[in-house]
């Protein structure tokens, strides 16, 4: 049985998310406010977090950011806020996937199962990707290039991870969508995805204006080139 954390302030939602999480058989834990989630994250394991943005003592983002120095436990953003900055931030701070009030409780399970067979997936690989001088260590959420670590935020960290695990294979926007975030590509659109490309290459290329191991491939996508 998967445990849920859910961190929400709206009864009524609360309570329509108790029934349906329960009817798929998932265990439950509600937090109401940043305190009572951050005593409920001390006391248990969970599999996967639902946060919601507003909340009385703060936001979703602050408890998203604790919970990432410790855990890569899947993490959806809840908010009625449809202002692009909102979501990308979520996305970049470690959030793998958000879904905009209103909307119907099937599609949150769906993503809600989605996002828990990757970990399942995700777990029972290797522990350690390595090419190029790039080694990323996949426990610890560590990436160094030539034995020297980099700063990546979490999305920048699991594009790279999408690319090393599929190496010279060309990833359309539509797969690199589903592969990491389950987004419909409202937000998430080409001249967000190509933001995120360039900080990227920014980081992990000798030469980000001419690159040599994440390509682009005109009117296909992306791919991670293995050199030698």
């Amino acid at each position: 049985m998967s445990k849920i954390l859910l961190l929400e302030d709206d009864l009524s939602l609360i309570s329509g998310f108790s029934f349906a999480f329960r009817k798929q058989g998932f265990e439950l834990a509600v937090a109401r406010t940043l305190k009572e989630a951050n005593e409920l994250w001390g006391e248990g394991k969970y599999d996967l977090l639902v946060l919601d943005v507003s909340l009385p003592d703060g936001t979703g983002f602050e408890f998203c950011e604790k919970v990432r120095q410790v855990s890569k436990v899947p993490i959806i953003f809840l908010t009625a806020s449809d202002e692009e900055m909102n979501i990308i931030m979520g996305l970049d701070i470690g959030g793998d996937d958000y879904i905009t009030k209103p909307f119907k409780l099937g599609v949150l399970v769906s993503r809600i199962n989605a996002l828990l067979r990757r970990a399942k997936d995700f777990n029972s690989t290797d522990t350690e990707l390595q090419s190029n001088g790039i080694k990323v260590l996949l426990l610890q959420g560590q990436v160094f290039k030539n034995e020297k670590l980099i700063d990546l935020t979490a999305a920048e960290y699991k594009l790279l991870c999408l690319f090393m695990k599929n190496p010279n294979v060309v990833l359309t926007k539509e797969q690199i969508l589903d592969k990491l975030w389950d987004c419909e590509g409202n937000y998430i659109d080409s001249s967000t995805l190509t933001v995120y490309m360039r900080r990227l290459r920014m980081k992990i290329e000798d030469n980000p204006s001419e690159p040599q191991m994440l390509l682009t491939v005109r009117r296909m996508g992306y791919k991670w080139n293995v050199l030698g």
